[in-house]
């Protein structure tokens, strides 16, 4: 009988130590586990400010950055580029951005230019039709799916939807409203911040 018992009781030993150990492996498992759900840095990062060096742009030029997974251009203007927004603002729809105020244009780019600097327009590419990506039609004049006193901007090769150079959607097309302008901000003269101004909101 006391044999038996010791058995018992070795059994019971031999199987604490099992679920314990079975335990231990079991919460290590779920460490691995959780931490694999951990953000990333690069996701952490994803909604930071970008830094942009714009010392290098040159007249009638644009660059694409990525900022919280969107393509932000970042066109320096010429002169002539300017000037042709004179003669959009009457065909354009909104054009001193007052539809979605907050949401599409910060204070500071609420004017003809959209921007802080006229020379530089900074605008998310993406469509507010449909989420789509216009493409840049520079070039002036008559072209395939566009007018023929046309000034020059962005053209959605989806449903047609055109922005002038200031990213102003035109009258009477599928998009409802001009294309957004994160906040940003210039430190100095080669230097622009996209996702966070001055007063830092973000």
């Amino acid at each position: 009988m006391s044999n038996e018992k010791q058995v018992d009781s070795g059994r019971r030993g031999l199987l604490v130590a099992t679920c314990a150990a079975g335990g231990v492996a079991g919460l290590a498992a779920t460490g691995v586990l959780v931490s694999t759900f951990q953000p990333s840095e690069r996701a952490k990062a994803a909604g930071a400010p970008v830094e942009f060096d714009i010392s290098g742009l040159v007249p009638g030029e644009l660059k694409t950055v990525e900022w919280r997974g969107k393509p932000v251009w970042i066109l320096k203007r010429t002169p002539e580029m300017i000037e042709s927004l004179k003669q959009t603002d009457a065909q354009v729809a909104d054009p001193n951005s007052e539809r979605k105020q907050d949401e599409l244009t910060p204070e500071y780019a609420r004017n003809e230019y959209r921007s802080i600097k006229p020379d530089i327009l900074v605008a998310v590419g993406i469509c507010t039709h449909l989420g789509c990506s216009p493409v840049t039609r520079f070039q002036t004049g008559a072209q395939p799916s566009l007018p023929d006193d046309w000034h020059g901007g962005f053209l959605c090769p989806c449903h047609g939807s055109t922005f002038d150079l200031a990213g102003r959607v035109f009258k009477n097309k599928p998009a409802p409203d001009n294309l957004e302008v994160p906040r940003h901000m210039f430190v100095g003269d080669s230097k622009l911040v996209i996702g966070k101004d001055e007063k830092g909101e973000a």
